[in-house]
């Protein structure tokens, strides 16, 4: 299903590429769409940065407990 929109997506960009170099595409409408795409682009980035910090934490405590246990097990 993703690769369909992925290949919608590039079909409806080439046709507005096309209407763009024959001067038929509103300028406002393509501002729009950028401006759309940038404020989704956004909101992907600071989740992605949220996941990011949360799998960081993850990884810290897990080395923590890894590092108890290597020295609980040598010390036995």
């Amino acid at each position: 299903m993703l690769e369909f929109l992925k290949k919608m997506t590039e079909w409806v960009l080439q046709k507005e590429e096309e209407m763009a170099k024959e001067c038929k595409i509103p300028l406002e409408d393509i501002e729009k769409q950028i401006a759309a795409v940038k404020e989704k682009k956004e909101k992907l980035q600071e989740e992605c940065q949220k996941n990011i910090q949360e799998l960081d934490k993850l990884l810290g405590r897990l080395e923590t407990i890894k590092n108890i246990e290597t020295i609980k097990c040598n010390r036995s």
